[in-house]
């Protein structure tokens, strides 16, 4: 008798959430939008960086602070869509925690900024260890789902458990728990 391979099922993450945010308490990051890495996975150019964009232009209209973080020597190699404008924070890093050995919790905290929208590219790496960092530093985190993908569904499926069961643990997605991590989605992310 041959025994079947064992499979696992992974949890569906809880549906997006609407979240209204202040503006002039809220950054928006962008992670890796750059060429080499954007640009070889169809996840990051196709589904992403539109609505990555749209929400770019929505939180710059509303006076949100903007951050860029992505590792050297790429800084320079932001794709169109996402450009960084003169004043926006850029943070170049090794670590998959952009505030690991960087001055971005200092940039963000002398700006008032209490609460992080993170998106780019991955989500199970860059977006989840940064929102694992942000809220061990008592930030509110939002992630919107269809701006912080990876390049499989398992990888985003990865990610999105990780970052609501991190430390500060948010299984039920509770809209902006002080301290931890919510999924949104950036039609759902309303600045007022």
């Amino acid at each position: 008798m041959s025994k079947s391979p064992l499979t696992l099922q992974m949890p569906s993450p809880p549906e997006p959430v609407a979240v209204v945010v202040d503006p002039a308490t809220t950054a928006l990051l962008i992670f890796d939008i750059v060429d080499p890495i954007c640009t070889r996975q169809p996840n990051c150019t196709g589904k992403m960086l539109p609505a990555i964009a749209a929400l770019l232009a929505r939180a710059r209209k509303a006076g949100v602070t903007i951050a860029y973080g992505t590792r050297a020597p790429t800084m320079s190699n932001w794709l169109p869509d996402v450009l960084p404008a003169p004043g926006d924070i850029k943070i170049e890093s090794q670590a998959q925690d952009r505030f690991f050995k960087t001055d971005l919790d200092n940039a963000l905290k002398a700006k008032g900024i209490t609460t992080l929208i993170l998106t780019g590219w991955k989500v199970s790496g860059s977006v989840t260890y940064t929102s694992v960092g942000a809220t061990l530093r008592g930030y509110t985190v939002v992630v919107p789902v269809d701006a912080s993908l990876d390049a499989t569904d398992y990888e985003i499926a990865i990610g999105l458990h990780q970052i609501l069961h991190q430390h500060s643990a948010n299984a039920a997605n509770e809209p902006l728990k002080n301290g931890a991590s919510t999924l949104s989605r950036t039609d759902l992310i309303t600045f007022k």
